[in-house]
Order: structure tokens, then C-alpha cells, then sequence
């Protein structure tokens, strides 16, 4: 079981961290002064071996642990990157850059995925290695993916890989996870409807594409509540409807956007399916012609069956029986961490974060109350899974 001590006395260097990551967020891919920082620490805590530029700006850390018996090799995940919201708090550590904030706690978990690495490096009471993963650009980059095409698993020889992430309104302390579908897979639509505009006196002259694209948000519903199973969940929402400028004319073309998210490889292929098929019915039936961009982003977030009984059994051990909920249902909110699951088997749990604003919200906060059991959470799991053997 990590020391309590240790990990204290680490405490307030990691707090201070995030607090300057908070100060200077970064967007992206552009995440350069984050991963440098990352890096730097690193090395001046004498991890084996620093990377840098995997998946363009992430940061790998490979520590070595007192023992190499046991060939285990286990990835542990933390994201970099901001969002382009303007912050609305008063705090001292605020962000200085006008339009970026750490609004989803992501400075918290670079902060205590860090904090891990020094407690690991200095300790390094495990029989086997710890990758530390930083990855950029998980807020709609795919940095997961563009980490994994870098041959993140292979190069490191990571076995099993797990991630985390804070979650708003659960007490500090508290976890949840479940095995299977976590977080949602994640697409995107942009659809283009040509009619033939005119005069909006003598809509007989025309081909009306507006009145079509209106028909359709209703008519896309139905592939939630007429072509799903009611037990597998999905989510079709519209979210941009474009079209015209005058009030006596009717458009000529219409854009609609929005975002189709589901928990199942089939009901995924079966949603855009339905969608494909209802827009070119619709269109028919209207006398248009369309154009479809169909983009398929984050997958779902899976978690296996075992590493999830072993994220639970050592949470159980290291923060009592009572600190996690393992039947959390699963968030319709997607996470390019999904990536590494497809490549590696692994878990990805939330830990609490107390009573803060909403995640992707301008008055949010990552609670550094939440850090040390960050960090000993992520040191727990590397030596509950390669535990030093007695010489």
C-alpha cells in the first residue's frame, strides 16, 4: 500500500503545479509548455527514461521498479489539454489566457499522474514497470488514437493500461467504474440539402429545402425511439440548423449539424445506417438533392472484465469497501482514452471531485483536495499489480 507519509509530503509541490497548469492552459495539440513542464519534472525526479513527442506533444515516462521478475508492464493515462472557454472565477491561480481554461480538471490529472511518477520513482516498490502516459488533445483532437498510431503499446510494451477522471457532485474519495461500455462513442454529421429558392409569396415555385430540414430533425428521433433497442441506448441531438437570411425568401440550402452517440459497436453501424437511409428517403420525398459528411470520432470507452475486478479490488483494499460503486450507469459523454482500450485491456473509473461546478463548465475547479488520492490511487495500482517480492 503506498505511504501516506510520502505521498503527503509530495502533496503541496504537486498542488502548486496544477495550480501554474491551471494558470496557462493549452489547447490541443498545442500543449508545449504543459508537456515540457511534464518532461522536466521527470527527469529531475530520476524516472529511467523520458519521451517526448508521441502522438506529436505527449510525454511517456517509463519507471523501473526495484524488481524485473515479473516482465509486467502497466500503462497508467492522464490528459493535458484545455478547453476554449472563457473562465468565470475569481480564483488566484485563474487562467492568464483569455478564452482558454482548464474547464474538465484535466490540469489535476497531468498534476497527479505526476505526483505518482515522483512517488514511484523515489519508492519504487514493485516488481516490474510503470509507463506514465501524457497525452494531449483529448478534448476532440484523438490524441489517444494519434498516441497509439505512434506505437504507444508496442514501443513501451504496455500490457494493461488504465485511465481516470474527476466527476463533479461525487464526494472526494469516492470512485465509480462498471465493467463494459463506460462512456459513449461519439460522431458527428454536417448535411447539406440543395432545393431551388425563390420567393417566399410563391413557395409552388419552389423546391423548399427549409421545410425538409425541419421534417428530418423530428423524422432522425426515430432512430432512438422506433429502430433501438429501448435496453441499448443511443442519442441522436441537432444541434445547428443553417439556413437563409431574409425574411421573404426561401433558401436555397440548408446545413444541419449534430452529434450521434451510442454504447454498442451495432447500434452504432445501425445509427448511421437509419441516418443515411432517412435523410436520402426524406430528400427524395422533397424533390432535393443532399450531401452527407458522416464522421466517426471517439469509440466507446469498454471496460474489460478483469482489469476492472482489479481497479475495484485494490480501490476496495487502499480506501475501504465503501469508496466505490461499481454499477454506475454509463455517460452518454465519449473519451479518446477508448483508443487504448481497443489496443490494450484495461479500466477507466471516475473519481470524485466534490461539489464543484459541472465538467465543461466556466466556473468549474478541480478540487486539490482530490490530489493525494489521486496519487495514491495511481500508485496503488502498480504495486497491487507487481508487488515487490521478498529476496
Amino acid at each position: 500500500m503506498p505511504k501516506s507519509e510520502l505521498i503527503a509530503a509530495i502533496e503541496p509541490e504537486i498542488t502548486a503545479i496544477r495550480r501554474d497548469f491551471h494558470r496557462h492552459p493549452e489547447l490541443l495539440f498545442d500543449v508545449n509548455r504543459t508537456a515540457g513542464i511534464v518532461a522536466d519534472k521527470l527527469r529531475e525526479w530520476g524516472v529511467d527514461e523520458v519521451v517526448t513527442g508521441i502522438g506529436r506533444t505527449g510525454v511517456v515516462g517509463v519507471i523501473k521498479g526495484k524488481g524485473q521478475n515479473s516482465g509486467k508492464v502497466i500503462g497508467l493515462r492522464a490528459d493535458m489539454d484545455a478547453l476554449p472557454i472563457h473562465e468565470e472565477t475569481n480564483l488566484e491561480h485563474r487562467s492568464t489566457v483569455p478564452g482558454k481554461m482548464h474547464a474538465c480538471g484535466h490540469d489535476g490529472h497531468t498534476a497527479m499522474l505526476l505526483g505518482a511518477a515522483k512517488y514511484l520513482a523515489q519508492t519504487r516498490d514493485f516488481d516490474g514497470t510503470a509507463i506514465m502516459i501524457f497525452q494531449p488533445a483529448e478534448e476532440g483532437g484523438g490524441g489517444g488514437r494519434e498516441m497509439c498510431k505512434d506505437g504507444l503499446m508496442e514501443r513501451f510494451g504496455v500490457q494493461e493500461v488504465y485511465g481516470l477522471h474527476n466527476m463533479p457532485g461525487l464526494p472526494v474519495g469516492q470512485f465509480a467504474i462498471r465493467k463494459g461500455p463506460m462512456m459513449a462513442a461519439a460522431d458527428r454529421f454536417l448535411l447539406k440539402l440543395e432545393g431551388r429558392g425563390g420567393h417566399a409569396a410563391k413557395p409552388n415555385e419552389t423546391v423548399d429545402p427549409l421545410v425538409a430540414a425541419c421534417q428530418l430533425v423530428s423524422s432522425l428521433q426515430t432512430i432512438a425511439s422506433r429502430n433501438a433497442d429501448p435496453l441499448d441506448s443511443v442519442v441522436v441531438s441537432v444541434t445547428a440548423l443553417q439556413a437563409g437570411e431574409a425574411f421573404n425568401v426561401i433558401p436555397q440550402h440548408v446545413v444541419i449539424k449534430g452529434t450521434v452517440r451510442s454504447l454498442s459497436p451495432e447500434m452504432r453501424d445501425l445509427a448511421e445506417k437509419r441516418f443515411r437511409e432517412i435523410v436520402a428517403g426524406t430528400a427524395q420525398a422533397f424533390g432535393l438533392t443532399f450531401e452527407i459528411e458522416y464522421e466517426r470520432g471517439y469509440p466507446v470507452t469498454f471496460n474489460h472484465a478483469g482489469q476492472t475486478d482489479f481497479v475495484t479490488s485494490a480501490t476496495k483494499n487502499v480506501f475501504g469497501k465503501e469508496a466505490i460503486d461499481t454499477e454506475v450507469p454509463p455517460t452518454m459523454g465519449s473519451e479518446d482514452f477508448s483508443f487504448m482500450l481497443e489496443e490494450r485491456p484495461g479500466a477507466y473509473i471516475f473519481m470524485g471531485n466534490g461539489d464543484s461546478a459541472g465538467l465543461h463548465h466556466p466556473a468549474y475547479e478541480f478540487n486539490d483536495k482530490a490530489l493525494p488520492v489521486g496519487m495514491t490511487y495511481w500508485a496503488s495500482l502498480v504495486e497491487i499489480a507487481m508487488p515487490q517480492r521478498a529476496s
